[in-house]
């Protein structure tokens, strides 16, 4: 779209310097507002510059678990964006203090600053009877900020691709490596991946006004596959035969329950919780226009974009004559 004129509307988004931040931060400079990126290190944050013109992106430092760092950062704005997850816990980032405490903390800054105008970014899966702690988390997160700014809008996205995505990269970087790739729970486990950059749109346009104060929107892409379906899809990208391995739900929490110990964990138990419910949008919202396409957008297919990165798995790279079908 057309980059518009760059007005004096201020959106403060925490955590823009992430994977879905950044598309975030572009569609919000694009429909000519003022970013402010909230993140803990500004420093590393400049390469969000070049998404806008010359002074409309600026990082500042923000912790969401220090209460006067958020309100600093809040300060002057006219709307709010919450992007702030972690997928494991290290240390003081826990998901109690980030997706909980933290979205209360930036709900609350921005009902003393006097904004409504407040988008959360949880998670599809979110779930307070969840057995993932993480799915438990989102859910009272939300609750968090909906008791807080009842206009805020929720935006539950299934598992974002794009160029800089942990599942479509991960998974081509171990097939690249080992010859073997485990199927947990036997594969059958159902995704919609989305693209980031409907992700991003979706939030700009609920930003502006566009979305129903208050309510929780689902984001899925058009195709719904399972687990097994997107790694064949991933071999055939690539250009690679592996071997698909069903590994019981049960093994996989055993082996996890090792991995998680790494400073980067491959996988954790809850992570393995996670995966035995469809990560999906619901009926309920398809027939409340509470998606995509209740928004407008035409939700993009990874045939369209995912190749376009994986390339790089490819044994000759781009100069690997793969045919797609």
């Amino acid at each position: 779209m057309p980059r518009a004129m760059v007005s004096d509307r201020i959106v403060t988004v925490f955590g823009g310097s992430g994977f879905v931040g950044r598309h975030v931060v572009r569609a919000l400079a694009e429909r000519g507002w003022r970013v402010r990126n909230a993140v803990r290190r500004p420093d590393l944050a400049q390469h969000l510059q070049p998404l806008g013109s010359v002074g409309q992106i600026m990082s500042v430092q923000a912790n969401v678990r220090y209460a006067a760092s958020i309100q600093r950062a809040i300060e002057g704005s006219d709307a709010v964006v919450n992007l702030v997850g972690i997928l494991h816990e290290s240390g003081r980032q826990t998901f109690d203090e980030v997706h909980v405490q933290g979205a209360r903390r930036i709900a609350e800054a921005a009902k003393k600053a006097g904004i409504k105008n407040l988008v959360q970014i949880s998670a599809l899966g979110a779930n307070a009877d969840s057995a993932s702690a993480y799915a438990r988390s989102k859910a009272a997160g939300e609750r968090a900020v909906l008791s807080t700014v009842e206009e805020a809008v929720i935006i539950r996205p299934s598992i974002v691709f794009g160029p800089e995505d942990s599942f479509f990269n991960r998974f081509a970087e171990m097939a690249r490596l080992s010859p073997v790739l485990p199927l947990i729970g036997g594969g059958h486990t159902k995704f919609q991946p989305v693209f980031a950059a409907d992700v991003a749109t979706a939030v700009a346009l609920a930003i502006e006004g566009r979305a129903k104060p208050g309510a929780t929107y689902e984001l899925g892409g058009p195709e719904t596959r399972t687990f097994r379906e997107l790694m064949e899809y991933i071999m055939q990208v690539i250009g690679r035969r592996r071997l698909l391995v069903s590994l019981p739900f049960a093994i996989a929490r055993l082996q996890a329950s090792v991995l998680q110990i790494l400073p980067k964990p491959l996988l954790t138990v809850d992570q393995v919780k996670l995966l035995e419910t469809d990560n999906v949008v619901s009926d309920a919202a398809i027939r409340a226009g509470l998606t995509l396409e209740g928004l407008g957008i035409h939700p993009t297919g990874i045939e369209t974009v995912v190749p376009e990165y994986l390339y790089r798995y490819r044994k000759a790279g781009q100069f690997t004559d793969v045919h797609l079908a």
